[in-house]
């Protein structure tokens, strides 16, 4: 679809209109220039109902998403937890060592904003 543009023509003849008519009309004249102006602008501005997408949230002021720094923790902590846990308790230290980072995660996640 293309945007509709404002022809030359008729501008060109909306000013000879103008010097014919005189200063008395200038009012109108602006009107209806300013009209087709602010038409061809609006149909510019209107969003095709392909190209529309869903508003990104916005950020509120101070609030930063930490998903990667919380994620690049959560895999330098289950390094050592996980040795640990298997040292200690063999595969069910394993497990809950990972469980553990894994509810972490989690509540980080679904925390109330």
């Amino acid at each position: 679809m293309t945007t509709p543009r404002l022809p030359r023509e008729d501008l060109t003849a909306a000013m000879a209109a103008r010097r014919e008519l005189g200063p008395d009309y200038d009012d109108a004249f602006i009107e209806t220039v300013v009209d087709r102006i602010e038409e061809t602008l609006d149909a510019r501005a209107a969003p095709s109902p392909r190209r529309r997408r869903a508003p990104a949230p916005e950020p509120r002021h101070g609030d930063r998403d930490h998903s990667l720094a919380m994620a690049i923790l959560s895999l330098l902590a289950a390094i050592p937890l996980s040795a640990i846990g298997v040292v200690n308790a063999g595969l069910p230290g394993l497990l809950i060592a990972l469980t553990g980072i894994v509810l972490v995660n989690f509540t980080y996640t679904f925390r109330p904003r």
